[in-house]
């Protein structure tokens, strides 16, 4: 499993507006900020997102957040697009993935492909 994933950016200041209103739906918070850094999680202890000045990340990355449902997915495009996030692919299901992988793409400020999945079958 994956414990934490790292990118690069070039204004920490936009990338941390950007992911607290992105990653705020999956209750993740900014809960780590240093100089140069900050950690996105659910505890302080052990950030699970992080992004750090000196970017953008090269080639740029493909990063997608699992969503347990896709009311999520729509809420965190819904807040990504909120904040001037460039949209690649807005929520819809994708069977050439799997049956039921509903997902959602955006552009965080520094052009990271930004997707939020959900695996599951639509809730009733």
């Amino acid at each position: 499993m994956i414990d934490h994933l790292e990118i690069s950016v070039s204004n920490l200041s936009a990338a941390s507006a950007f992911y607290s209103a992105a990653l705020a739906p999956l209750g993740y918070r900014h809960v780590v900020a240093r100089e140069a850094l900050c950690g996105f999680g659910t505890s302080e202890i052990a950030p699970e997102f992080w992004v750090r000045t000196g970017g953008p990340s090269q080639p740029l990355p493909h990063v997608a957040f699992n969503c347990a449902s896709r009311e999520l997915v729509r809420r965190c495009y819904a807040a990504a697009v909120t904040t001037g996030a460039g949209s690649l692919v807005e929520p819809t299901l994708m069977t050439r993935v799997h049956a039921n992988y509903f997902a959602a793409q955006v552009r965080d400020p520094d052009g990271h492909n930004i997707e939020f999945a959900c695996h599951a079958a639509e809730s009733l």
